[in-house]
């Protein structure tokens, strides 16, 4: 007798945007009714830095701040709510869904987590940067794509992919002879 093999659970990455939560959306629809973990990635706050020596006299007064402040409490909290959102999104997209926060680099710990759950497929979204940005400030998904070791799904959001996807098919049109 054979058992049937269990279904592997996707990873989705949601950080708030509606970006993220298109993705959700077309995952669901590409992906059928499975068991999804959703994953909102809380990237420590840094308001000082010990390594700059411009700032090595006042580092305790910003790590102090920084605890007087409660940041990391404020970062978790905005985190679990994230969280909580997206589960209903990706409740809404069919998957049966659980939520976590990660910390650290959202790169890193996307790629981690989906190791650990030996995910089917990973999905970051897309925020729908420019090339330009995208070399500036760094890409979620860019980097996901490349360190994964497991399939990624890369959700563009409708808009941003109308312009240049109709640019391209002009350019790719060949004459008759």
């Amino acid at each position: 007798m054979t058992y049937p093999t269990p279904v592997k659970p996707v990873l989705l990455r949601f950080d708030g945007s509606e970006h993220a939560a298109e993705a959700i959306a077309v995952a669901g629809r590409l992906l059928g009714p499975r068991p999804a973990v959703l994953l909102t990635v809380c990237e420590p706050t840094r308001i000082w830095s010990p390594s700059d020596p411009a700032t090595i006299l006042d580092a305790p007064i910003g790590k102090m701040l920084a605890k007087a402040l409660e940041f990391d409490e404020i970062a978790e909290a905005v985190a679990q709510d994230q969280v909580d959102r997206g589960v209903e999104l990706a409740h809404a997209a069919g998957f049966r869904a659980e939520g976590r926060i990660a910390h650290g680099k959202a790169w890193h710990a996307i790629c981690d987590v989906a190791d650990r759950l030996d995910a089917a497929a990973v999905v970051p979204g897309a925020r729908g940067l420019s090339r330009v940005q995208s070399a500036l400030l760094g890409s979620v998904s860019m980097a996901v794509s490349m360190h994964a070791g497991s399939p990624v799904l890369i959700v563009h959001h409708p808009a941003e992919q109308t312009a240049p996807v109709e640019a391209n098919r002009q350019r790719a049109v060949v004459p008759e002879p």
